[in-house]
């Protein structure tokens, strides 16, 4: 793996992170408690910051990254990613928020300034459109994402499962390398 600061910050990575090393984590990244970030993603801090929750997953191909600070934006964009947040294979995250158990499908971009409230599944291959804001309980799909449906008790209970899964499986890769042998 690679953990690389940038200027004067290196990312933070909590008890229990897994980060394949295929992936690269740059500058400004908070990886919370029990994270896992997948084959070749990139999550690059350089010119704001970015926080992945706790037991959330950023899976294999994805893109984070950030928007820098203006003087028309003192804050720029950084990327939030709430808990229990599955992230599917190649995504691209821009400086945007996501709350508490979401689960963005394969493909997708969600861009700039995009809020995702909590308790929501988004369908791969969706576009998100930059400072939308996506009320919770809901699918969305399409290039622009929109609202096509509640969703059901069995959708909501498997937006932490998904989470939990990746736990699970992060925890089998510790436990398979902490038992290789060492490579020369």
């Amino acid at each position: 793996m690679t953990i690389s600061a940038y200027l004067e910050t290196t990312p933070t990575i909590e008890e229990g992170c897994y980060v394949h090393a295929s992936a690269q984590v740059i500058g400004d990244v908070k990886l919370g408690k029990d994270s896992s970030i997948w084959c070749n993603a990139v999550l690059r801090g350089d010119v704001n910051h970015i926080e992945i929750g706790n037991f959330s997953n950023v899976q294999d191909l994805t893109m984070c990254h950030v928007s820098h600070k203006t003087p028309e934006k003192p804050n720029g964009s950084p990327l939030i990613i709430g808990d229990y947040v599955t992230i599917g294979h190649n995504v691209v995250l821009h400086g945007c928020k996501i709350g508490n158990e979401v689960l963005v499908g394969m493909g997708s971009i969600i861009m700039d300034d995009v809020v995702i409230e909590d308790k929501v599944m988004i369908g791969a291959g969706s576009l998100v459109s930059p400072g939308k804001t996506l009320a919770s309980g809901y699918l969305y799909i399409g290039r622009p994402a929109q609202a096509v449906r509640p969703l059901t008790e069995k959708e909501l209970g498997f937006l932490k499962y998904s989470a939990e899964h990746y736990v699970r499986v992060k925890n089998n890769h510790i436990k398979t390398e902490q038992q290789q042998p060492p490579t020369e």
